[in-house]
C-alpha cells in the first residue's frame, strides 16, 4: 500500500465532496473544483472523510494511488484556505501596476507587457509595484499563472534583475 494513498482526507465543516464515478467535485467557501480520477482508482466519502483506493497492485495503479489522493487533498485545501505564490520584482525602474482588469509590467523592455489573469485567480501588487501576490483555489492554475508572470523577465544570475519567487535564491 502507498503510505500517502492510504491516508484518509478529512473533510472540513464547510466543504462538500461528491464522488460520481470517476469525477470528484469539491465545493467550499473559496470556490468549486472538480477533477477526474485516473483509470482504476476509486474514491468514496465515508463519515466525513474521503478514501482513495486502488483495485489491485499493478504498477500503474500503485503509481497513481498516492498522486490521486494528493490531488484530492489539494482541492480540499484550495477551497478552504486557498493557494498563494509570491513574486518579487528586482531592477531599477522595474514595476507592476494595476490597470482596469489587468496589469501592466514595466521590465526594461522597449514596450510594456499587458497581462490579464485567468478566471479564478486574483493578483495583487504591493510594495510600490515590487511584490506580486497570486492567489486562487486551484493549485495548478496558481502555479502556472505565477510561472507565466515570472517568464516575462527571468532573473539574470549576474545582476539579479527580473521577476523571481520570494523564496528563490538567484
Amino acid at each position: 500500500m502507498s503510505r500517502i494513498g492510504k491516508k484518509a482526507i478529512v473533510i472540513p465543516d464547510k466543504v462538500k465532496v461528491t464522488v460520481n464515478g470517476q469525477a470528484v467535485k469539491v465545493e467550499g467557501p473559496k470556490g468549486k473544483l472538480s477533477l477526474k480520477l485516473a483509470k482504476g482508482i476509486k474514491a468514496e466519502v465515508k463519515g466525513g472523510e474521503v478514501l482513495v483506493q486502488r483495485p489491485d497492485d499493478s504498477t500503474g495503479a500503485r503509481s497513481l494511488h498516492g498522486l490521486t489522493r494528493t490531488l484530492v487533498n489539494n482541492a480540499v485545501f484550495g477551497v478552504t484556505t486557498g493557494w498563494e505564490r509570491q513574486l518579487e520584482i528586482n531592477g531599477v525602474g522595474f514595476k507592476a501596476e494595476k490597470k482596469g482588469t489587468g496589469f501592466v509590467f514595466t521590465l526594461g523592455y522597449s514596450h510594456q507587457i499587458n497581462f490579464v489573469p485567468p478566471a479564478g485567480i486574483t493578483v495583487d501588487v504591493q510594495k510600490e509595484g515590487k511584490l506580486i501576490l497570486v492567489k486562487g483555489s486551484d493549485k495548478e492554475l496558481v502555479g502556472s499563472t505565477a510561472s507565466k508572470i515570472r517568464s516575462f523577465r527571468v532573473p539574470d544570475p549576474y545582476k539579479a534583475y527580473g521577476i523571481k519567487y520570494v523564496e528563490e535564491t538567484v
